[in-house]
């Protein structure tokens, strides 16, 4: 039996904004780098190096709320499926936390990369 509903690219689409609103309210991690990528976006634009820069540095500013929105949904589903501390729960958390934290570095190294070598 498959319970996938019909694929409709209207509804996938107010999906996909429903899950940006929810988690713009609801986590104040991807708030904060949401809300920073609107200076990062525009120094990228600004910086005087090459589109292939400028497209490394981009693509790891959006990798970073990527990251961000998936660590967001493990969290979410481990609180669905436990709410008693448990090390697997926490460690999937963890786990998900440094992924968000890997990201972060990568974009920063991007960034010295670009401006430095």
């Amino acid at each position: 039996m498959n319970n996938k509903p019909k694929y409709n690219l209207l509804k996938n689409t107010s999906y996909a904004l429903d899950g940006l609103k929810y988690a713009f309210k609801t986590e104040s991690s991807f708030k904060l780098e949401l809300l920073s990528s609107f200076i990062i976006v525009p120094a990228i634009y600004i910086v005087d190096i090459s589109l292939e820069a400028k497209m490394i540095l981009l693509f790891s500013a959006f990798l970073v709320l990527i990251v961000e929105l998936l660590n967001s949904a493990i969290e979410n589903t481990v609180d669905l499926v436990t709410q008693d501390i448990h090390p697997l729960a926490k460690s999937a958390k963890d786990i998900g936390a440094t992924a968000v934290m890997f990201s972060i570095c990568l974009h920063i190294f991007c960034w010295l990369l670009v401006l430095f070598f």
